[in-house]
């Protein structure tokens, strides 16, 4: 049955289970299965402190997006928020900002996923996967969460696997978690940027406003039970790992998990990692592909993308024509681009994205429920920090992505006047 919604609106539809789900699978995904190995390379077992810089920059980040989401439950997410609290420039910039890192964040899932379901068709898996998604995306939101519910089940039971697999293997010893922290603070930093890739997914309910019941009350539970959730997860599976393996163990090997794993005497489940790492990464770009297409639809209601892109389906609810041009778009990254620089490139830019949430949400009153003053100046903060310690490359390359939106903002807005 479909609920009658004025021309042009969502219908919301989702509560506080779907919403948390959306959460978890847009977080427990690609991210825990990949970025322990880069974060490993860049800070030695100093990745456990990376993992709580992450998390706390994280909490503070997803704090300012909640209350902020709970003030302005519309599709947009930071894009709404900074044109209504900083300004229009700051609101494109975020929007700028989460649409072009997050498709590079979708052609990184896809491969990823590619990567582990079939290495030797790795494109060409990857480009099914992302039309596949994109279809069920377009049949309806209430799909999608049903769907992202089974692959994060199956997700969480392969960590579980994975811990006892590593803890219960025979190799496990805490003199792999020496020495500690092993780098120095830059080398923990990156690896706090790299792993809080891997966090990053609390946004897509924000950036739901317009498909979630009661948001006021929903989205900032949401929010706070998904992240919580993810967090101790981490924090549980990079303990075992290292333990497993030591952060060379982990340094050497694109598939962290899976290594961990093969090293013991359970070294059997193996594949069932591998299996679960392709899933994760599915659940991923499930999620990612949805918040994505959201954020596209609010920059084209105000004239910042092409206005075709508004269409919302009469049947299935949903912004078809948005969806269908970001499937597209990660279409084309996916057979054209590099995977490590896809990821640094897409740190980037939800560092940025966040940045602006948290300026947004310093200008935040009493009256409007503000959270204390010292969070979000410390998620601003931190967003800052991480970015620039992120590779050289990466922070170049997106900080050039940045000032070309800027431009582009202002050829728009002189095109206007």
């Amino acid at each position: 049955m479909i609920v009658s919604t004025p021309s042009g609106a969502l219908e919301r539809r989702l509560g506080l289970g779907d919403a948390v789900v959306i959460g978890l699978g847009s977080m427990i995904g690609a991210g825990v299965f990949a970025a322990f190995a880069p974060a490993a390379k860049a800070a030695g077992a100093g990745l456990l402190i990376g993992l709580a810089v992450a998390a706390i920059v994280a909490y503070c980040n997803a704090t300012s997006s909640a209350r902020l989401a709970a003030l302005y439950p519309e599709s947009g997410g930071t894009y709404v928020y900074g044109r209504r609290r900083l300004g229009d420039f700051w609101g494109y910039q975020a929007g700028w900002a989460f649409v072009v890192g997050k498709s590079a964040s979708c052609a990184a899932m896809a491969l990823t996923f590619a990567s582990y379901a079939a290495p030797a068709h790795v494109r060409a898996v990857a480009v099914v996967a992302v039309i596949a998604l994109t279809a069920v995306n377009y049949f309806g939101v209430q799909r999608s969460a049903w769907l992202t519910r089974l692959i994060v089940t199956f997700t969480l039971l392969t960590l579980a696997v994975v811990v006892v697999a590593c803890l219960a293997g025979g190799h496990a010893t805490v003199h792999h978690l020496t020495p500690f922290p092993g780098t120095g603070v830059r080398g923990v930093l990156q690896a706090g940027g790299l792993l809080f890739f891997a966090f990053a997914g609390y946004a897509r309910v924000a950036t739901l406003g317009e498909e979630v019941c009661d948001p006021a009350r929903t989205i900032p539970k949401a929010v706070t039970v998904a992240l919580l959730i993810t967090l101790v997860i981490y924090a549980v599976v990079g303990v075992s790992v290292l333990m497993a393996v030591g952060p060379g163990g982990l340094a050497a090997t694109t598939a962290p998990l899976r290594a961990a794993v093969d090293v013991g005497r359970l070294h059997a489940v193996a594949p069932l990692v591998q299996i679960g790492g392709a899933i994760a990464a599915l659940g991923s770009l499930l999620a990612l592909i949805l918040g994505v297409s959201r954020t596209t639809l609010a920059m084209s209601r105000d004239g910042y993308l092409p206005t075709a892109l508004t269409a919302v389906h009469p049947r299935y609810a949903v912004p078809h024509r948005a969806e269908l041009a970001v499937g597209a778009v990660v279409v084309v990254l996916v057979a054209t681009i590099d995977l490590r620089g896809a990821i640094g490139f897409s740190s980037f830019g939800v560092l940025a994205y966040y940045a602006i949430a948290n300026a947004s949400a310093m200008t935040l009153t009493r009256g409007e429920h503000r959270p204390p003053r010292w969070l979000p100046m410390l998620g601003l903060l931190g967003c800052v920090v991480l970015a620039v310690s992120l590779p050289l490359v990466s922070t170049l390359t997106g900080a050039g992505v940045l000032v070309l939106g800027a431009l582009v903002f202002a050829s728009r807005h002189q095109f206007r006047a």
